[in-house]
């Protein structure tokens, strides 16, 4: 059965970008005491112009918003050396378990590695780090950081060699 939605890049369905705000404030930012304008702002501001990088996409039933995924410069202050970061996956709750998490995590890596980077990472909480191996993930690090984050990469040519698991 084939999925019955439709991943698009923010910069071409701009009509989803106060929800795709609202979704990452709620979910990141709102309880750390930012707002929801600072987060709308900076995604006007970084991701509906001619740079590669950051880009957000949507996912969406015609005008029904699913979810969003983030591709950003950097994800977690402790590794601000590797780059591009796949974040703020977000999948509203009546549309999971729908592949619709996995559908966007595996477009946001493919459009890295279209724009010529050779590796992806990504930070999840620990609970989450499985849902990530089962999409292709390799943990690199565990309980990085204040929020004892997982970190896991993809690479572009997973048979280019070894990880370098090697702590910056």
């Amino acid at each position: 059965m084939s999925p019955t939605f439709t991943i698009s890049d923010l910069r071409q369905c701009p009509q989803f970008i106060d929800t795709v705000a609202d979704r990452v404030w709620q979910a990141w930012w709102r309880d750390s005491g930012h707002p929801l304008s600072l987060i709308s702002g900076r995604l006007r501001d970084e991701n509906l112009n001619a740079n590669p990088l950051p880009f957000a996409l949507v996912a969406h039933d015609g005008e029904a918003f699913l979810g969003t995924a983030s591709v950003i410069a950097s994800d977690l202050a402790e590794r601000p050396q590797w780059t591009p970061w796949i974040a703020a996956v977000w999948v509203e709750p009546e549309a999971r378990r729908r592949g619709v998490g996995g559908a966007l995590v595996n477009q946001a890596t493919r459009d890295c590695f279209a724009l010529g980077f050779g590796r992806t990472y990504l930070c999840a909480r620990a609970t989450l780090s499985a849902y990530y191996e089962r999409l292709g993930w390799t943990p690199i690090e565990r309980d990085v950081g204040p929020r004892r984050l997982s970190v896991s990469i993809r690479d572009a040519n997973p048979q280019a060699g070894p990880i370098n698991r090697s702590r910056p």
